[in-house]
């Protein structure tokens, strides 16, 4: 039987390349396609075709259209939500235009393509809603990151039914996870983790009670590929090929903080900052549609997986 083609798109970042290690592992022929803006080469698997180009480019249309891929998962994104507030037009460019690029592209090849697309469950339901959030809540995005993420769902929605485009939506909850930058703006997990490897104070903005569902990035890539595998859903409306990926636990920044303190058995000072604009003050989703549609449950506790991703960066 001939391996599956897979693309990934930012498989060079830190749920990318885990995503691309996982459709290897299945047996999947793999392509990585990757600016490089914020995803390192190195970690792009040995045995994947590497594609240096941005998924906004007419390169990386060109890929798609001629790859001949049975999956592409599309993870390269502007990721930042502070970023999004900052500059909310280069979020529009990299989060939509890249986005309908890629679709437009999946939809021009004349393949029978599955497309599975990193959506966000952490920003696109806002504050108005009581966690867990479920896929068929409101959306009210509390940042330019969440509304990109929802248009691009909205974009996927109307090529499923106008041109019976084949997609699943996958809804993050706040991933965390060996590879992921600590020396970025995004990733409160790997920040705190290179704080406590530093013996710095860990910053927490606002008064630390603000809630996330955190979900580690093992769990995140089976999810794709049992949706990659999914039988497929009928079109309809925007939710109807969505999924929330989580684990049904909201756990405060401060917890969080002092279960990676337990984790990695060493104290640091907190230090309390000013909130940040276009910050949700809960978020958490529901995984029972997941639980349902695709058989998917996280496996790794929150204990356990900060204990692994502690451990990848302090080398023990």
């Amino acid at each position: 039987m001939t391996p599956r083609r897979v693309l990934i798109t930012g498989g060079a970042g830190f749920i990318g390349s885990t995503v691309a290690d996982a459709f290897i592992a299945d047996g999947a022929s793999v392509t990585v396609l990757d600016n490089l803006s914020s995803g390192k080469r190195t970690q792009v698997p040995a045995t994947a075709d590497f594609v240096h180009a941005d998924i906004r480019s007419p390169a990386a249309a060109t890929c798609i259209r001629e790859g001949r891929f049975d999956v592409v998962c599309h993870l390269a994104a502007q990721v930042d939500v502070r970023k999004s507030v900052a500059d909310p037009l280069f979020d529009v460019d990299v989060n939509i235009g890249g986005s309908v690029n890629i679709i437009h592209a999946v939809h021009a090849s004349g393949q029978k393509t599955r497309l599975t697309f990193a959506s966000t469950g952490g920003a696109v339901y806002g504050d108005f809603v009581e966690p867990p959030n479920l896929e068929e809540y409101p959306k009210d995005p509390e940042s330019p990151y969440g509304i990109a993420k929802f248009a691009t769902e909205l974009y996927l929605s109307y090529y499923a039914r106008v041109h019976a485009l084949d997609y699943v939506a996958l809804r993050f909850a706040n991933v965390y996870g060996p590879r992921q930058d600590p020396h970025g703006e995004a990733g409160v997990v790997a920040i705190f983790c290179q704080c406590l490897i530093e013996g710095k104070a860990m910053t927490v903005f606002g008064d630390g009670a603000q809630t996330r569902d955190y979900v580690f990035v093992g769990d995140v890539a089976r999810a794709h590929l049992l949706a990659a595998n999914h039988a497929g859903i009928p079109a309809g409306r925007v939710d109807t090929r969505a999924f929330n990926l989580g684990t049904q636990v909201e756990t405060s920044v401060v917890a969080l903080a002092e279960t990676l303190m337990r984790a990695a058995g060493k104290n640091v000072p907190l230090e309390h900052a000013p909130v940040r604009a276009g910050e949700q003050r809960r978020s958490c989703v529901s995984i029972e549609k997941a639980k349902i549609g695709l058989g998917w449950t996280p496996a790794v506790s929150l204990e356990e997986g900060l204990q692994r991703t502690y451990h990848s960066f302090s080398g023990r």
